[in-house]
């Protein structure tokens, strides 16, 4: 998910948290890189790299083991994450998310399924 502070990103996983039947809290993990929810249909890994500039401090963070978990990565920022062709690599399916603030209360929201 890309998008400007206050843009959605943090309410859209905890509606896609809601809907694969995870009951607890949702929030966003700025300080902490990554929140885990387990409890629903799938194991759901929540991660925010606004704290982190580039992909190579990502990976230095020990963040690539989330990129292909066992479950769903939801990952805010996840721009910083594409290397010199502007491509994410994953071992898994990719979707992107853009938010974008057209007013104090409207959004717009484009989505990009890669397929595989």
């Amino acid at each position: 998910m890309s998008g400007d502070l206050g843009a959605g990103k943090t309410r859209l996983v905890k509606g896609f948290a809601r809907g694969l039947g995870f009951r607890g809290r949702v929030h966003s993990p700025t300080f902490a890189l990554v929140n885990v929810y387990s409890g629903g249909r799938l194991t759901i890994f929540h991660l925010d790299l606004y704290r982190l500039e580039t992909r190579e401090q990502i990976l230095a963070a020990g963040l690539e083991e989330y990129l292909n978990p066992r479950g769903v990565a939801l990952i805010e920022w996840a721009e910083r994450l594409e290397n010199e062709n502007g491509k994410i690599e994953t071992g898994g399916r990719l979707m992107r998310v853009k938010f974008e603030i057209t007013s104090e209360t409207e959004r717009r929201i484009s989505y990009e399924d890669s397929g595989a």
